[in-house]
C-alpha cells in the first residue's frame, strides 16, 4: 500500500470523473451558509506536477484532463470543473493537476473544514507543506478508514466523505464497503463518496452491488451510481476499463447534472473504438 504513488495517475479518466462529482457536490454544499466537514481518507499528495517523471512515465493525463483542456465547447459544469484546474495551474498552460484536497480547498469557506488523511510520509509531507497551515484544514499522517470514525458527526451536522484508496490490496475493498457502513451508522446524512476502478476483477464487480445495499439500508437520501468506460480489458482480462463513482446521500441536481456528461465525457475520453462509456443510476435510502 506504501509504494502506491497517485502521481502516476494524475489527471487521468478516473480523476476527471472522480473531481467533478467532488466539484458538484461541494458546490452543492455552498448554497447553505452553514459550514461543511470535508473527510479525505486517502489524501495523497495534494497536488501533482505533469511534467515530472511520475506523470511522464505512463502519460495518463493526456487520456484525462489534456482532452478537456483546450476544448471551447465544454459543457457548463465541465467547464467549471477545469476552470478549478486552471486556476491551479496559474495560468494557461497545462502543467500540474490538484488532487481532491487541492480542489476542497478551492471550494471551502472560512466556515468549512478540511480533515486530511494520508499513510504515505512522503505523499503526507508534501500535502502538510502545502495545506498545512490553512485555517480550517488538518492534515495528519493516519490511516483513513482507522480515522473516519473520530470525524462523523461533524458539528455542523454536514458532512462530505471521500474514500478513494489505491485498491491494490484486495482488502480495500472490504474495507472501503466497511467504512461506508461506518459513516452512515454515525451519521445517516453524510455525503459519501466512493471511487473504484473498473476491472475484471470479482471483488471490483461486487463491490457496487454491495455499496448499493448497505447505502439503501443506511442513507436517508438514498445513492447515486455513476460509471465512466473508456477502455477494453486486454486480451487476458486485464486492465484498467474505467471507473465507478458511487455517492450515497448524493445532492437532489447531482443525478441530473451527471446525465449529459457521461455520455459526453465517454466519447471525448475513450481510448478504444466501440467501448460503450456510461451508466448512471439511483436508489432511494432507509435512514
Amino acid at each position: 500500500m506504501l509504494a502506491y504513488r497517485h502521481a502516476f495517475h494524475a489527471g487521468n479518466h478516473a480523476d476527471v470523473l472522480k473531481h467533478l462529482v467532488l466539484m458538484l457536490v461541494l458546490q452543492h454544499m455552498n448554497l447553505k451558509d452553514k459550514g461543511w466537514r470535508y473527510v479525505d481518507t486517502h489524501a495523497g499528495a495534494g497536488g501533482y506536477s505533469l511534467e515530472g517523471e511520475y506523470a511522464l512515465k505512463r502519460g495518463e493525463f493526456e487520456q484525462g484532463i489534456a482532452r478537456l483542456w483546450g476544448r471551447d465547447d465544454l459543457p457548463a459544469p465541465l467547464a467549471d470543473y477545469v476552470e478549478l484546474v486552471r486556476a491551479f495551474n496559474g495560468g494557461k498552460k497545462l502543467h500540474q493537476y490538484p488532487g481532491s484536497p487541492a480542489l476542497a480547498q478551492m471550494l471551502m469557506r472560512p466556515q468549512d473544514q478540511l480533515r486530511l488523511f494520508e499513510l504515505h510520509p512522503t505523499e503526507h509531507k508534501i500535502l502538510a507543506s502545502y495545506l498545512g497551515d490553512v485555517p480550517g484544514v488538518e492534515v495528519r499522517l493516519a490511516d483513513g478508514f482507522a480515522s473516519l470514525k473520530s470525524q462523523l458527526p461533524p458539528p455542523t451536522r454536514r458532512g462530505v466523505v471521500l474514500i478513494d484508496p489505491p485498491y491494490e490490496l484486495k482488502a480495500d475493498y472490504a474495507r472501503t464497503l466497511a467504512a461506508l457502513r461506518e459513516a452512515l451508522e454515525r451519521f445517516a446524512d453524510a455525503v459519501v463518496i466512493v471511487w473504484l476502478p473498473q476491472l475484471q476483477l470479482l471483488e471490483s464487480t461486487q463491490l457496487p452491488q454491495r455499496l448499493k445495499a448497505a447505502a439503501a439500508a443506511g442513507a436517508k437520501k438514498g445513492w447515486l451510481h455513476a460509471r465512466l468506460t473508456v477502455a477494453k480489458a486486454d486480451a487476458r482480462g486485464f486492465g484498467l476499463m474505467g471507473s465507478h463513482l458511487f455517492v450515497a446521500n448524493p445532492p437532489h441536481t447531482l443525478h441530473g447534472a451527471l446525465l449529459p456528461l457521461l455520455p459526453w465525457l465517454a466519447e471525448v475520453l475513450g481510448q478504444d473504438p466501440g467501448v460503450q462509456g456510461h451508466a448512471l443510476a439511483q436508489g432511494t435510502g432507509g435512514g
